[in-house]
Order: C-alpha cells, then sequence, then structure tokens
C-alpha cells in the first residue's frame, strides 16, 4: 500500500463478479451521510449515531455502452431494481493493492439509460438508491473498508502476513465483501485476524466466510458479523479450496 494522493484513474468497480473498470468512465458519489434527529439542539451529541439514521450511497456510475455477450455492460448492467453487491477499491498512484481504501455495499439499481453523445458514443447511465433500503449490513454504516487481496488468481491457501489497518484490535464487528470473477470449482473466501503479524498467529475471523462457492460463475456476497464481535489487530485473506484448483477474486473487509 501506497501513501498519498491519487487520481480517478487508478479506481477500479467491481459489481457481482463482474470487473466494470473497462466501461466505467466515471463514478458516483461515493457517500456516506447522517440525517440529524429533528428533536435534537444545535450543541447536543447525538448526530451520526443513532441507529438507523446513517445512509450510503454510490450514486450514479456512467459507462460506455458495450452488448458482449456474458460480460459487457449492457449484459451485466441493464436489470432494474437489481441489488448489486458493488466494490470501489481506490489505488494510490497505482492499481489497487493489498491495503488501499473500498468503498463497498449491497445497492439498489433503479434504472438505466443509455444516451448518444457528442463524438458518436453511446453512454450507459446507472443510478443506485442508498444502501439502507436493502442492505444486508443494515447493522453498520461505515461503507469504507480496506482491500485484503486485490482482483487476482490464487491457487492456495495464504500463508504471508496481513494489514494493520486500524492500530489495535476492536471489538464492534465488521463485515467482509466479496468478489468472484472466475474460477473451476467449488472453494471457500474467509478472513483471518490476528495478534501478532505472522503467518502462524492467524486464524479463522468467526463469521466471516463466503461459505463454499462455486467459482466457475460470476459472483458476489457481502457477510456481516455480530456487532459486538472481536476482530483482532492483522488481518489477511484466506482460500480453501474443495475442487477448484484456481480462483480469481478480490476481497475487502470493513472493521466497525
Amino acid at each position: 500500500m501506497t501513501a498519498g494522493r491519487t487520481i480517478a484513474r487508478w479506481a477500479r468497480v467491481y459489481a457481482d463478479g463482474y470487473d466494470l473498470s473497462g466501461y466505467i468512465r466515471s463514478l458516483g458519489a461515493m457517500k456516506q451521510t447522517f440525517d440529524a434527529p429533528s428533536a435534537a439542539a444545535l450543541s447536543d451529541q447525538v448526530l451520526n449515531v443513532l441507529p438507523g439514521h446513517g445512509s450510503l450511497s454510490i450514486g450514479t456510475l456512467t459507462g460506455f455502452f458495450d452488448n458482449t455477450a456474458t460480460s459487457g455492460l449492457h449484459v451485466v448492467a441493464s436489470g432494474i431494481g437489481v441489488k448489486r453487491t458493488v466494490m470501489i477499491p481506490i489505488g494510490i498512484q497505482a492499481a489497487p493493492a493489498q491495503g488501499d481504501p473500498v468503498f463497498m455495499g449491497q445497492f439498489l439499481q433503479t434504472g438505466y439509460e443509455a444516451l448518444p453523445e457528442e463524438g458518436g458514443y453511446v453512454v450507459a447511465s446507472i443510478p443506485f438508491e442508498d444502501a439502507e433500503a436493502t442492505a444486508a449490513h443494515l447493522a453498520y454504516t461505515k461503507p469504507w473498508g480496506w482491500l485484503l487481496h486485490a482482483k487476482g488468481a490464487e491457487t492456495g491457501a495464504n500463508t504471508a502476513v496481513g494489514i494493520d489497518d486500524n492500530g489495535a484490535a476492536t471489538a464492534r464487528g465488521g463485515y467482509l465483501c466479496y468478489q468472484v470473477f472466475a474460477g473451476d470449482g467449488d472453494a471457500t473466501i474467509s478472513v483471518q485476524d490476528a495478534a501478532t503479524n505472522s503467518d502462524g498467529s492467524f486464524a479463522a475471523l468467526s463469521g466471516a466466510t463466503s461459505g463454499a462457492i462455486d467459482c466457475s460463475t460470476p459472483s458476489a456476497g457481502v457477510i456481516a458479523l455480530g456487532t459486538t464481535a472481536t476482530v483482532r489487530r492483522y488481518l489477511r485473506w484466506q482460500l480453501a479450496l474443495d475442487d477448484a484448483t484456481t480462483v480469481t477474486f478480490a476481497l475487502a473487509f470493513v472493521r466497525a
């Protein structure tokens, strides 16, 4: 992970197991907002902590119209009223890498519109509703997490060290988000945590697993922990192969 400023070209967009980065030309506002309670005074310390007031959104994505079978933007994203699992990793001065920030969650797609533009391009506009309407992670109003595995293929278990995303353990739970792009069989993707950043110290983070999934079909999901779950200081990805020999995926985790 590199620290510092970055530019939009290093962002990526993954949705439901498809990498849309080659089509998307502009991102919506990745926002996290809260409504002020109507009964609160200006100096009351209650804003941003009342349950149910958080709202997450990725706004509207725009991209180049493409009807390539099975993977083009039109084929993947022309549905309306579909709840999509979306990850937007933002690389810092380079393509996204382990430890880079990720905006992620489940968002309801509310429209799809193709518009011709000057210059001859046809551009698709894809608006999304705020996450609170359909999200599986409603217990959390934090959309920003950290990339544990950048998009890429793996053929076995992880024995490398992880990342220190917080500087200390926490006891407020969190959630993982995975995107499986390709594979040749079943496998399980999970998050491990540790108090010491060494291979032998890592163990499964209880509940932070995709379960066995068929990786030969693009898929994605969000798995939420309990809101009092302990998450130790260091985090890393893990892969358990069943009958698969290779899996191409991305994985991120939000620590609450």
